[in-house]
C-alpha cells in the first residue's frame, strides 16, 4: 500500500514538473517578444528626444532599461494569458489532457501547479511594481529631463521660438545639415525687461561651429542686421527720443553661455516629487495629505465666490455668530425707476462675473480631482495587475482546454481579443475617474471585477467538458430562426 502511494506521488510530481516545463517554454518566448514590442513602441514615441543628442549606445540602452519597468505591469498579464491558452491548447491537441482525465486526474488538479506558479509570478509582479518600478521610473524621468536640457544646439524646432538658450529667444526657419548645423532665417532676441537695453539679431543664414570652450555655443551668422535700443538708465521721454539703431554685418560670431545646461549630468536626479516614484504605502500618505490640502483649497474657493457675490452677504456671514437682526439694505419696489434700472444692471453684471468665476473654479476643481484620482488609480493598480495575472490564467487555461488547439493561431487571436477588451475597460474607467464621474478605487478594480465572473464561468465549463466552441451545436440552436429566412427549394411546391 505504501509503495503504491509513493509511486503515485512520484508520478504526480513528475507530471507537475512536465506541466510547469511545458508552460515556461512559451512563457519565456512570449514575454520576450511582447517586451520587445512594447519597448519599440516607447522608442518610437520618444524618438524625437533621442535623435541628435549625441547619446552613447550605453546611455540609450540604460534609458530603455529604466523605461522597460513601466511596461512589465501590462506585459506579464498578457504573457500569462497567451502562455496558458497555448499550453492547455497543446495538451488538448495532443490528447494529453484526455489521457490525464482518463487516469483520474481532474482539470483542476492539472491546473493546480501552474496556479501556484502564477501566484508566485503575481507576487513577484507586486514586489516589482511596489519596490523596483518606482525607482526605475524616477531614473527614467530624470534622464529624459536631462537629455532634453543637454546640447541645446541640437534641440531646436524649425519655425518655432525656443527658449533653451539662457537669456535669449531664438527662431530658425530651416535647419539642415548632417548634424543640424546649417541654419536659414535666423532671428535672435535678447530676453530683457523694459528698463534694460534691447537687442535683436536677424540674419539670412547661420551655422553652428564647435567652440573652443565646451561651456559656450558658437554661432556664426551671415548677411544680417543687429537692432539695438539703449533704454538702460533712461526715463520714458528719453526713450521716446532714441533713434532706431541698426548695424548691418556680413559675418557675426556670437557665443552663448550654456554651462548651466551642460553641467547637469544625464542621470542627475532633479525631479523627485512624483507619486509614480512612491511605494504603495507612501502613496497612501500622499493621498491623505493631498485630500487635506484639497479641502482647504475648496474651502478657499467657496469663500472667494461668496466674497465676490455681495457686500450684504459678507455682512451676514460676519454676523452669523451674533444675535443681531440684519435688515436689508433697501427694497427694490421703493426705488425710483432710474435707480431701479441701475441696481438691476449692477446685479446682472455681478451675476455674469460670478458665472465666469465659477467656470474658472470648475476647471480648477477638475484639475484637483484628476490629479488625486490619478494617484489613487496608480496605487491600486500596483496590486490590481497582480490579481489580473491570476484571472488571466484561469481564462487562458480554461479556453485552452476547451479549444484544444495549440500553436500561435486561434489561441493568440482569442487572447488578443480578451486583452483588448481588458485594455478598453481600463481606459474607459480611467477617463471616467479623471473626470470625477467614478470612484477612483472602484475604477481601478472594475476590469478585474468584470473578468472574474467570466473566468470562474469558463473554468466551470472547462471542468465539465462543455463544448463552447462547437459550431454544429450553435447551428442547431439557430436552425429554427435561419429556416424562416431560407428560400424554399423549387420541388417543394409540387409535393
Amino acid at each position: 500500500m505504501l509503495c503504491d502511494f509513493l509511486s503515485i506521488f512520484a508520478l504526480m510530481k513528475l507530471l507537475d514538473r512536465y506541466i510547469i516545463k511545458t508552460f515556461f517554454g512559451p512563457f519565456l518566448f512570449i514575454f520576450s517578444v511582447l517586451f520587445f514590442i512594447f519597448i519599440v513602441n516607447i522608442i518610437w514615441i520618444q524618438m524625437a528626444q533621442f535623435m541628435g543628442k549625441g547619446l552613447s549606445p550605453f546611455e540609450i540602452l540604460k534609458l530603455l532599461f529604466y523605461m522597460g519597468a513601466t511596461v512589465v505591469g501590462m506585459v506579464l498579464p498578457l504573457t500569462i494569458l497567451l502562455s496558458s491558452i497555448m499550453t492547455f491548447g497543446d495538451f488538448g491537441e495532443r490528447y494529453e489532457l484526455a489521457a490525464m482525465k482518463a487516469a483520474g486526474i481532474s482539470l483542476v488538479r492539472v491546473m493546480a501547479p501552474l496556479f501556484i506558479i502564477n501566484i508566485l509570478l503575481a507576487s513577484i509582479l507586486f514586489l516589482f511594481q511596489n519596490n523596483i518600478s518606482p525607482d526605475f521610473q524616477r531614473k527614467a524621468k530624470n534622464m529624459l529631463y536631462n537629455i532634453a536640457a543637454t546640447k541645446p544646439a541640437l534641440n531646436f524646432t524649425p519655425g518655432q521660438f525656443i527658449h533653451d538658450l539662457p537669456g535669449f529667444a531664438v527662431k530658425f526657419d530651416e535647419i539642415t545639415g548632417e548634424n543640424s548645423e546649417n541654419l536659414t532665417g535666423v532671428f535672435i532676441h535678447k530676453s530683457t525687461n523694459i528698463y534694460e537695453d534691447q537687442q535683436a539679431i536677424v540674419a539670412k543664414t547661420g551655422k553652428f561651429v564647435p567652440a573652443a570652450d565646451k561651456n559656450y555655443l558658437k554661432l556664426v551668422l551671415f548677411d544680417g542686421y543687429v537692432f539695438e535700443d539703449n533704454y538702460k538708465n533712461k526715463d520714458y521721454y528719453q526713450r521716446l527720443k532714441q533713434p532706431n539703431q541698426a548695424v548691418k554685418f556680413d559675418t557675426l560670431v556670437s557665443h552663448f553661455d550654456v554651462s548651466e545646461l551642460i553641467s547637469s549630468a544625464i542621470e542627475k536626479e532633479q525631479i523627485k516629487d512624483d507619486y509614480r516614484f512612491q511605494t504603495y504605502g507612501e502613496i497612501n500618505q500622499s493621498v491623505d495629505k493631498r485630500q487635506k490640502e484639497n479641502k482647504e483649497i475648496v474651502h478657499g474657493m467657496g469663500l472667494s465666490l461668496v466674497s465676490q457675490a455681495n457686500n450684504y452677504i459678507q455682512i451676514i456671514e460676519a454676523n452669523k455668530k451674533a444675535d443681531e437682526k440684519i435688515l436689508p439694505q433697501f427694497k427694490l419696489d421703493t426705488l425710483k425707476q432710474d435707480k431701479k434700472f441701475e441696481v438691476l444692471y449692477s446685479a446682472y453684471n455681478k451675476i455674469e462675473v460670478q458665472k465666469n468665476e465659477l467656470k474658472g473654479k470648475e476647471e480648477q476643481m477638475y484639475g484637483i480631482i484628476k490629479f488625486q484620482n490619478k494617484m489613487i488609480m496608480h496605487q491600486q493598480r500596483i496590486f490590481a495587475y497582480s490579481v489580473t495575472c491570476l484571472i488571466f490564467f484561469m481564462i487562458g487555461a480554461s479556453l485552452g482546454s476547451i479549444i484544444r488547439k495549440g500553436g500561435v493561431g486561434l489561441p493568440v487571436v482569442i487572447a488578443i481579443v480578451i486583452f483588448i477588451i481588458f485594455y478598453i475597460m481600463n481606459l474607459t474607467v480611467e477617463n471616467l475617474s479623471w473626470k470625477g464621474k467614478m470612484n477612483a478605487y472602484l475604477a481601478a478594480w472594475i476590469p478585474n471585477l468584470v473578468l472574474l465572473p467570466f473566468a470562474v464561468w469558463l473554468t466551470i465549463k472547462a471542468v465539465r467538458d462543455s463544448q463552447l466552441f462547437d459550431l454544429d451545436k450553435y447551428r442547431a440552436l439557430l436552425k429554427p430562426i435561419t429556416d424562416r429566412f431560407k428560400k424554399k427549394e423549387e420541388h417543394h411546391r409540387y409535393q
